[in-house]
């Protein structure tokens, strides 16, 4: 997978963008696993399914809250997504939200760690694994000339097109389309932001399939979320 920049410096900026990224006609779906620990404390009226779903899963004497067992994750929508992260990043109580994640973290056997927010070497050690969230698009070959002619027009011409078609419908593995976050930890949640909203890192997704596809769905992904396309550095 290589890393897509999306141009996002700021927090809010960075919610606008998670926004965008499954807000347009060519995700085809998205898989959205969120710890109930990353639940259980977002003050936002849209969350209140998720967080009674999230006390329950915390206070069940039988699931152990300090391993990575399976019925700690939630399946959760786009919009439950954006909220809990702007929750802990923008929202008018991400301070107390951070702080309360913390405390509740301590009192399952969990301690603050080390570490650098947003770092992908460190990616298969985080845990709890907060939040794991990725949109796979409409494949090529489903493409329709009309609704999704943007895209095929970024090919440049028709053997291009054609030629990418086929790539897909021939490759063994078949190639599948899709993007991810970056793994979300405490050290993401808590510290990935500064005081005065700055992140402790651009904001990437990680991506794997056609880049010719890719490219341009990221940059109407930008567009949307009202960021530069082209990155001062």
């Amino acid at each position: 997978m290589r890393a897509m920049s999306l141009g996002a410096t700021h927090a809010e900026q960075a919610v606008r963008a998670i926004r965008a990224l499954g807000g347009h006609r060519y995700v085809a779906g998205r898989l959205h696993l969120i710890h109930a620990f990353a639940l259980v404390d977002v003050p936002d009226s849209g969350l209140s399914d998720a967080r009674a779903w999230a006390e329950t899963a915390l206070g069940t004497a039988s699931l152990d809250a300090a391993t990575r067992d399976e019925r700690l994750w939630r399946r959760c929508t786009d919009a439950e997504l954006v909220a809990v992260v702007d929750g802990f990043w923008t929202g008018a109580g991400a301070i107390a939200t951070r702080a309360a994640l913390e405390d509740r973290l301590a009192r399952h056997g969990f301690f603050a760690r080390d570490g650098t927010p947003f770092d992908e070497e460190d990616a298969d050690e985080v845990h709890p694994l907060l939040i794991d969230a990725g949109w796979e698009l409409v494949p090529l070959a489903l493409l329709d000339p009309e609704r999704h002619r943007g895209a095929m027009n970024a090919y440049g011409d028709a053997l291009a097109w054609e030629s990418a078609r086929f790539e897909e419908e021939t490759a063994i593995p078949p190639i599948t389309h899709l993007y991810e976050l970056p793994a979300l930890g405490v050290v993401e949640l808590v510290r990935g932001v500064s005081g005065d909203g700055a992140l402790a890192a651009p904001l990437v997704v990680w991506a794997d399939g056609d880049e010719t596809y890719l490219d341009y769905v990221v940059r109407g992904v930008r567009r949307a979320a009202k960021l530069p396309e082209h990155d001062d550095a």
